[in-house]
C-alpha cells in the first residue's frame, strides 16, 4: 500500500496532559506536508489550530475524554463548544460503568445527544476494548449502529493498551454497513498501519507513523 494512502486515513493526534503549543503548531504542519485525515488534540488548543490551519487540515477533539465519565450534559457542553471553535471531528469515550451495570439504554441515549450536537460534523465512539470483554464489544457494535454513527473506535490511548488486529477484524463482523472503524493506540509501524486498513479500518489514530516517515524516535501514541 501506498504511504500516502495510509496518511490519508490517518488522524495524527496528540492529547498528551503536557502538550504544549509549540508541539500542536508542529503536529499541524506535519499533518499538511503529509496530508492526513485530521489532527487529533486536545480541546484547549483546537480553536487556534483551526486558525492556524486555515481549512487546510480538519481539527479532530475529544469529549469525555480519556475516562467518559462525565455527566452527559457536560458532554454534550463539551462537543457544542469544541464546535463552536472550529472542531470538525468529534471523538467521545463512552461511560463504561453504564456499560458494565448493562444500561445500554443510557450509552444510547448519550450518543444520540452527541450525535445531535454535532449536526453535519463526524462523531467516533470510543469503547476502550481493553476494558471491555468480547459480549461487550459486540453490544457496543449493536449500540452505535443503532445510533447511527459515523464511527467505532477501538481506543483513547490512555489506557492498558490500544488497538488490536483481533478488535478492528471485530468490529468489521458486527457493525452496520454505515459504521466505519478507527484503530487507535500502539499503531506502531507501517506494517501495522496496513494491516489494520486491511482489517477494515477507515481510520488511524495515531502520532507514530508521521514520526517514522521523519525518521523520528516513534515513540507515543
Amino acid at each position: 500500500m501506498d504511504k500516502r494512502e495510509i496518511f490519508a486515513k490517518v488522524d495524527h493526534t496528540l492529547l498528551t496532559q503536557t502538550a504544549s503549543w509549540e508541539e500542536i503548531r508542529q503536529i499541524c504542519e506535519d499533518a499538511i506536508t503529509y496530508e492526513t485525515a485530521s489532527v487529533c488534540i486536545p480541546p484547549s488548543y483546537v480553536k487556534q489550530a483551526e486558525e492556524y490551519l486555515q481549512g487546510k487540515v480538519k481539527v479532530c477533539t475529544v469529549i469525555g475524554f480519556p475516562n467518559g465519565y462525565n455527566t452527559t450534559a457536560v458532554k454534550e457542553f463539551e462537543t457544542k463548544d469544541a464546535i463552536a471553535n472550529g472542531a470538525q471531528e468529534i471523538d467521545m469515550v463512552i461511560n463504561l460503568g453504564w456499560l458494565k451495570d448493562k444500561r445500554f439504554d443510557l450509552i444510547e441515549e448519550e450518543i444520540c445527544v452527541l450525535k445531535k450536537a454535532c449536526g453535519e460534523y463526524i462523531l467516533k465512539v470510543i469503547i476502550e476494548t481493553c476494558l471491555l470483554t468480547e459480549e461487550e464489544k459486540i453490544k457496543m457494535c449493536e449500540i452505535v449502529t443503532k445510533a447511527g454513527v459515523d464511527f467505532i473506535k477501538t481506543s483513547t490511548g490512555f489506557s492498558t493498551s490500544g488497538a488490536t488486529f483481533a478488535d478492528v477484524k471485530l468490529f468489521a463482523e458486527h457493525v452496520g454497513e454505515d459504521v466505519k472503524i478507527k484503530a487507535a493506540g500502539g499503531i506502531a509501524s507501517f506494517a501495522d498501519a496496513e494491516e489494520f486498513i486491511r482489517l477494515g479500518a477507515e481510520r488511524l489514530g495515531t502520532s507514530r507513523i508521521v514520526k517514522l516517515a521523519k525518521g523520528e524516535n516513534a515513540k507515543g501514541y
